[in-house]
């Protein structure tokens, strides 16, 4: 959308964080408001007609119609924890949870760049979008230990990992997957 720019890439006007989307690491999308991408959001024609708040939760009226139902289903990243990262950026500021993005980028990129055995990139993006950071970093830490003593291959480097983010996810009750829209028939 012309005219729609934004400073922060990683956590986007709704609550995505752009930072740790498929589409944004591959160069597809610069994130929300960064230049050509997915320019057509209503929230982000909304926020252009209010004084181009910076984050939904400034609106007075947020939230609002355009979120019934935003959280049931995924598009290239998970959308489940939009509302509650909008809501940990605004208890916490948005410097401090950028900061804490900017440490899950990290580790992602980490997960792709020694783990990724060709099939894991999606997995990788929820799993780092959906646990919290610091079981993240304990995951990376066990898993890398492993990988070390047991001198894995990749594809057995890639799933140990795996084995190791599903098993805390389903301890949380975190499915790590994406919430595809069904198609209509």
């Amino acid at each position: 959308m012309k005219d729609f720019k934004r400073d922060n890439l990683l956590l986007s006007l709704c609550g995505l964080n752009c930072g740790l989307c498929p589409m944004h690491l591959g160069g597809y999308c610069p994130g929300c408001g960064g230049g050509e991408g997915n320019q057509a959001c209503k929230i982000a024609k909304c926020s252009m007609s209010r004084d181009k708040v910076e984050y939904c939760y400034e609106c007075g009226d947020y939230p609002c119609e355009k979120y019934e139902g935003i959280d049931e289903f995924d598009s290239f990243i998970t959308h489940r924890n939009m509302r509650k990262d909008l809501l940990k950026a605004k208890e916490v500021g948005v410097d401090c949870y950028v900061a804490e993005q900017e440490e899950k980028v990290r580790l992602l990129r980490f997960l792709l760049e020694n783990y990724n055995d060709g099939r894991r990139k999606n997995l990788f993006c929820v799993a780092v979008n959906l646990l919290e950071l610091p079981d993240i970093k304990a995951i990376v830490e066990r898993a890398e230990a492993l990988a070390q003593s047991e001198r894995f291959t990749l594809k057995e480097k890639a799933a140990c990992i795996v084995q190791l983010l599903r098993e805390h996810a389903d301890g949380q009750g975190i499915e790590l997957k994406l919430i595809k829209k069904p198609s209509k028939k």
